[in-house]
Formats: C-alpha cells, sequence, structure tokens
C-alpha cells in the first residue's frame, strides 16, 4: 500500500470537549504551550492593564485577556489580548477591534504568519505583535483589506481608533525596567 496523504480536521464541537490547551485554525489543532514564561505574562498584564484603565471611560469596549474567540465553525483562537467594543455573551464570536499577541518562540510562526492572514480576513482593525525580549511592538492597521505596518514601537506613543473610542496607548509602560 502506498503512502496516503491524511489529514484530520476538527470542529467547534470536537474543541469544546478536549482537555488541555488548544486553539483550532481551519479545522487544524494546536497544542498550546504550557504555561507561558513569566516575560509573557508579565507584558500581557502590563498591556491589558493599560488598555482597561485607558478605556474606564469608554462605555462601548473593554479589554480581555486570555478568553477563546470562536471566530467560526472550525476556528477558535485565544489572542493574548484583546479588545473588543460590544457587550459579548459567555462567549466571544464577534472580532475585535485589536488583537494582541505577546511573541515567543514556540508561538512565532504562528503569530507572525498564520494569524495575522485569519485575523485579517475577520475584519480585525488592529494586530499588534509584542516582543518582550527585544522591548518591541509591531502594529499593522488594516487598510483596504490588508494589513499595513504603522511602525515598530519601543517607548513610543500609538492613538488607536475605534468606531467609538480613541486609545493613547503608551508602549514604554508595558517594558520590565531594568533596576
Amino acid at each position: 500500500m502506498g503512502n496516503l496523504a491524511y489529514s484530520e480536521t476538527y470542529t467547534i464541537d470536537d474543541y469544546r470537549q478536549w482537555e488541555g490547551d488548544w486553539e483550532l485554525i481551519y479545522g487544524d489543532a494546536y497544542a498550546m504551550a504550557p504555561s507561558p514564561m513569566y516575560s509573557h505574562q508579565f507584558t500581557s498584564l502590563k498591556i491589558a492593564r493599560q488598555f482597561d484603565e485607558k478605556l474606564e471611560e469608554c462605555e462601548a469596549c473593554s479589554a480581555i485577556i486570555e478568553m477563546d474567540w470562536e471566530v467560526s465553525g472550525d476556528t477558535v483562537v485565544r489572542p493574548d489580548v484583546m479588545v473588543i467594543c460590544y457587550e459579548p455573551g459567555e462567549r466571544l464570536s464577534k472580532r475585535p477591534e485589536i488583537v494582541i499577541e505577546v511573541v515567543s518562540p514556540t508561538s512565532a510562526r504562528r503569530d507572525e504568519i498564520l494569524k495575522p492572514e485569519l485575523y485579517k480576513s475577520e475584519g480585525v482593525p488592529y494586530y499588534i505583535l509584542v516582543y518582550p525580549d527585544s522591548k518591541k511592538a509591531k502594529v499593522y492597521e488594516l487598510i483596504d483589506y490588508e494589513y499595513r505596518k504603522v511602525g515598530d514601537f519601543g517607548d513610543e506613543r500609538y492613538k488607536f481608533e475605534t468606531d467609538k473610542c480613541s486609545i493613547a496607548f503608551e508602549f514604554g509602560l508595558i517594558w520590565r525596567r531594568s533596576k
């Protein structure tokens, strides 16, 4: 018998029964690494905290950390931080305004290649890749159905504009300070 290519795909119903941490992208299962390293968690918390504080005055938007976004029947992702501008149910099924991924060696390929295509196809207005080791964030904005790089940010400020609010985000506040 010859070598037959076989690829098993999964649905959201399968996903809901799995144990452990997984993402499901276009029917393909991706095991998430064990609990993220300290710098990853520290950076995610700083990002979420700042977005949360900046959104205090905005009644429509909120920051969410480590929550599943059920994109479709075969796709569920768990970005590190999201900004949503709607009142969610128990599950997120609508697109966020901003998606932030804190990049680690185990997630880099998925965060830099696979997920931007997914987020672009779903119309996510802003996608941010954050690199804690180099203290750099790459900000992309969806313009004419393509992500265009706004810039690399270290200590700079950037103003995100959503349909519901403006968020002046200070990237310098998310990095671990040297003693």
